[in-house]
């Protein structure tokens, strides 16, 4: 008599099984993405050493929103810190659909001002290890508005927003901008070449998108890349990106926490 097995064979999968299990994968896919996870490219230096031209990151949409409890503990909602980095659609009206990512600064009934390019806040000089001075020719050099804001009148600024010119003043007591309720103050890494909170005003809280939480991909960009430009520029660049994928791709951005 042939020995029985010691093991039943495992069932096959039905055709119908299969179908259903590769369903559940795309709905939950398509939810995470949706509801979730955005994909975002950063298109300037504004961040830079934290982000780069040419990062891909994967942006948590979910985090900050208005706490809801049909997902109970799945989801770690928090509020906005300070030092946190956001994504957020843009306040500039020349870019009015512009998604920005900048770090925060302010919190509501915080009081910000600038000396000599150093961040004050609530009258403490802030130790911010992350901020990079760019050593681009003329941004470098001493600007009193970028510098000793709001000390400095924005004058004839042409990078601050005319919106921004003349509602400043209502929000500045004793030489420090206070930022009002459900509003931020945000800067860029990058500090003098970021054009953020001291140039076009406060982000609404209704604005922020959410926390970018990792690279995915991040491949060697132009910094004028994403200037305006033809179908034939564009289509060159996608080119090279394809030729040069491997050895223009930096590996070791590759899923590197934003922070």
């Amino acid at each position: 008599m042939a020995k029985k097995d010691m093991q039943d064979e495992k069932p096959k999968e039905s055709t119908v099984e299969f179908l259903a299990s590769l369903a559940g994968v795309l709905v939950t896919g398509l939810f995470i993405i949706t509801f979730i996870l955005q994909a975002f490219e950063i298109p300037s230096a504004s961040m830079v050493k934290t982000l780069l031209i040419g990062d891909h990151v994967f942006v948590n949409r979910v985090q900050f929103s208005p706490r809801t409890s049909w997902v109970g503990p799945l989801v770690p909602y928090s509020q906005i810190h300070h030092g946190d980095i956001v994504v957020f659609l843009s306040v500039d009206p020349r870019t009015p659909e512009l998604y920005i990512v900048k770090r925060i600064i302010g919190l509501p009934g915080d009081r910000i001002h600038l000396r000599d390019g150093v961040v004050y806040r609530n009258g403490e000089k802030l130790n911010e290890t992350y901020v990079n001075h760019s050593d681009q020719a003329g941004f470098n050099s001493y600007d009193p508005y970028r510098d000793n804001f709001p000390a400095v009148s924005a004058g004839d600024q042409s990078n601050v927003i005319d919106e921004w010119k003349l509602t400043m003043p209502d929000h500045i007591e004793n030489g420090d901008i206070v930022v009002p309720p459900d509003s931020y103050f945000g800067m860029g890494d990058n500090r003098d070449v970021s054009l953020d909170s001291r140039y076009w005003g406060f982000i609404p809280r209704e604005n922020v998108i959410g926390r970018p939480m990792f690279i995915y991909w991040s491949f060697d960009t132009p910094e004028d890349q994403y200037q305006q430009k033809g179908f034939g520029q564009r289509l060159a660049f996608l080119g090279h990106v394809i030729i040069h994928f491997f050895d223009d791709t930096r590996w070791k951005r590759t899923l590197k926490a934003v922070k």
